[in-house]
Formats: structure tokens, C-alpha cells, sequence
């Protein structure tokens, strides 16, 4: 028997197996993964960013206690050099504000943001013109700025290394395709798996992304988690050569960031859905029909772009409130989530591993206050809503 069974091996997987068996030496704690290259997996196909720049307190103590553990990932994860650097790139994020009230609210979040620790400074479209020449501010009514502990890192790195840590404190990765629970009292009793097997555990942990519904369905249990496709282009543009750019978020609708000599950029889709969980046909017309058009709008030296290449990830979305759900569920108490971070997950995966490890362990919310995350705002349909998510 197991005392802990997680179903999932990307980084929310790896990041409470870690925990677990970094707060309590010998626990026996097994992931499963039934993809152990993640070619399709929340993880691998990230953009790999980290912001402090959020709506509510919570994602901001996550994001300040991401980049601190990203920043210090050998000494966080006890691997030393081993850990290898994961790459961290501080250009920060760039957010523009196109009305008046955008811009009251964004100053009214930077202020929130700063008192929790973050630097996030308010520009005038002068001061962004001044720093970044190339962007046109004329219908920029507003922007903030985060010019420490934002930008973005090696999303394989720290998977890996969190694994790699979690198998040295005694955790046992798995390749199996968990297939149902088996149920005893209300409670989950073991983990149904593909060759006919039952692995029996005092508790389970759901860090299955976008099948965390489908997961939660086992458990006779309602889960607003779904799939939801994006598909991201990488462009070269041989008039917008700026390595040192911020990753832009625009009000007219796409983000951007620079890539060596090349540029990342997405955009969210007019027509955003649920899709099906083996949709991974890109949605090539997006750049042409929605990036482009207000790229070269925002920065003219976007006049000639090529996309080298593509790809289509899913977000994990939390149709209830974009935001994520943690711990365990009121209905089967030793059932845990790290599921629905609707894109920011992988910059939030240290912190929310560990509160989740915590909460498993003790009962209740420790190092970090996490509750406001908790499933009871589901069975009790109370929204908690995220408002800057990109």
C-alpha cells in the first residue's frame, strides 16, 4: 500500500511528490504518468513565464515564492549544482492599458502588487515610449511594469529537477495510465490502472491538468475544468531585432516576447472554447487574421514577419473563475487537487506543490495561505476570479 498516489507526472505531479517527501522523510508516495516524455503535456508546451503582476494577493505570494525557488532552484531542491540554472530571464512583463478605467484598476493591483513584495512600477505611454522606442503608445492610456522577478525560465529544467529531487527523497515515478478509483466509506481507497491493477493508498492527489474533470469523474465528482487550445507562433522579424524586450501584454489582444533573435507570440481566440482533448490542429489563420494586424499597429518595425514555426498547447481552464483549485474536496476528504490554473500554472507549480503537501499532511494551510483556492468556493458556487490572465 501506498500511503500517497499522484496521477499526473508533470511539474504540479512532480512539485507535491517532492514536497511530500521532503516534509515527511519516508512516506511512501508513487506517481503516475502514462506519458513520461510529456510531448503534450500543460508542462512542456508552456511558454515558460513567471509574472507578479496579478489581480488577486494569492497569485502574487505564489509568484513571489516561484521566482525565489526558481531563483535558488540547486539550494530549494537540495541538488546542488546538480540542479542545473534553469535560466531565469528577467526582461519582465509589459502591460498596457488602452481606457482610463484599465488604468485605474491597474494601479489600484501595482499597489496591492508592491505591499506584497513586488516592484511593479505605473509608466505614462511617454515613459514606455522613452524605454522602449519601437512601440507605438498613442492609445496607451496606462502600463505596468515589473522590472525584477518577471520574465521567464526552463519549463523542462525545473520539471526534471523537481523529479529528479523527489526520486532521490524516496518517490517512485510510474509509467501507468491510471483508469478509475476504487471507493470504500466515501473515501478513495486505491487506483484503478490500466493492466487490471489496484493501487491501494491512504490518499490521492489529482495533478492531471486538463483530464482533471475527467479524473474528478471517477470520484462521482463535478470538476469545471476543461481543455482549452492556444496555439503559439515563433516569427522572425529582421526590423524588430530587441532581445532586451519585456514580454508585452497589449489591450488590443496578443501578447509578445522576444526569443533569442526571434519572437514568441499568441493570442486568444475571438470564438475561445472548450475543445476536444485530441484537438491539436493549429489555428494557423490567428496570426494573420488577429496577431499581425495589431502587432505592426503597436510596433512598425513588425512590417516584414515570417512564422518559422508553431505549436498548440492546452490550458488546463477553470471555466468557474480562471482560477486554480487546491486541496482536497469536501466531499472525499483524501482527494487532492492542483488543477485549473488556466495558464499560469508552471510559475506557481513550487508554491501550490507545497501548500497542497502541506494541507495533506497536517490538515490545513501552512507556509502559504492558500485557502482562498480551496475547493469549498466550488460546492458553495463562489467564484474567486483572476482578472489578468493571458
Amino acid at each position: 500500500m501506498q500511503d500517497v498516489v499522484v496521477i499526473g507526472g508533470g511539474v504540479m505531479g512532480a512539485s507535491v511528490a517532492f514536497w511530500l517527501t521532503r516534509l515527511s522523510p519516508g512516506l511512501r508516495v508513487t506517481v503516475l504518468e502514462a506519458d513520461p516524455t510529456h510531448a503534450r503535456s500543460c508542462t512542456a508546451l508552456s511558454v515558460a513565464s513567471i509574472r507578479q503582476q496579478f489581480t488577486t494577493a494569492v497569485n502574487v505570494r505564489l509568484s513571489r515564492f516561484g521566482v525565489a525557488f526558481i531563483r535558488d532552484f540547486g539550494g530549494a531542491t537540495g541538488l546542488g549544482p546538480a540542479a542545473g540554472d534553469l535560466g531565469l530571464r528577467e526582461n519582465g512583463y509589459l502591460f498596457l492599458a488602452g481606457s482610463a478605467e484599465a488604468a485605474a484598476v491597474m494601479a489600484e493591483v501595482a499597489a496591492m502588487q508592491r505591499a506584497l513584495g513586488a516592484g511593479t512600477e505605473i509608466l505614462t505611454a511617454a515613459a514606455v515610449a522613452a524605454r522602449y522606442p519601437w512601440l507605438e503608445t498613442a492609445d496607451v492610456a496606462s502600463a505596468s511594469f515589473g522590472p525584477r522577478d518577471e520574465g521567464w525560465f526552463d519549463n523542462m529544467g525545473l520539471l526534471s529537477g523537481l523529479r529528479r529531487a523527489a526520486q532521490a527523497q524516496g518517490a517512485e515515478f510510474r509509467t501507468a495510465r491510471a483508469t478509475g478509483f476504487a471507493m470504500q466509506g466515501g473515501e478513495v481507497a486505491g487506483v484503478r490502472l490500466a493492466d487490471g491493477a489496484v493501487l491501494s493508498c491512504g490518499a490521492a492527489v489529482v495533478a492531471a491538468g486538463t483530464a482533471a474533470a475527467r479524473v474528478a469523474g471517477w470520484a462521482g465528482l463535478a470538476l469545471p475544468v476543461e481543455p482549452r487550445k492556444r496555439t503559439v507562433f515563433v516569427i522572425d522579424a529582421p526590423n524588430a531585432r530587441h532581445p532586451d524586450a519585456p514580454l508585452l501584454i497589449d489591450h488590443r489582444g496578443y501578447y509578445l516576447r522576444p526569443e533569442g533573435r526571434h519572437w514568441i507570440c499568441a493570442t486568444v481566440p475571438a470564438d475561445d472554447g472548450p475543445c476536444d482533448p485530441d484537438d491539436w490542429s493549429p489555428d494557423l489563420h490567428l496570426f494573420e487574421d488577429a496577431i499581425w494586424p495589431a502587432l505592426y499597429a503597436r510596433a512598425p518595425g513588425f512590417d516584414a514577419v515570417k512564422v518559422i514555426r508553431h505549436w498548440v498547447g492546452h490550458y488546463d481552464y477553470n471555466a468557474l473563475d480562471q482560477n486554480a483549485f487546491l486541496g482536497p474536496h469536501p466531499a472525499v476528504r483524501n482527494l487532492h487537487f492542483l488543477c485549473g490554473f488556466s495558464g499560469h500554472g508552471l510559475q506557481h507549480a513550487p508554491g501550490a506543490g507545497r501548500g497542497v503537501a502541506e494541507h495533506l499532511l497536517t490538515g490545513g494551510w501552512r507556509s502559504l495561505d492558500l485557502s482562498e483556492l480551496s475547493l469549498a468556493r466550488l460546492v458553495e458556487g463562489r467564484a474567486f476570479r483572476e482578472r489578468a490572465v493571458v
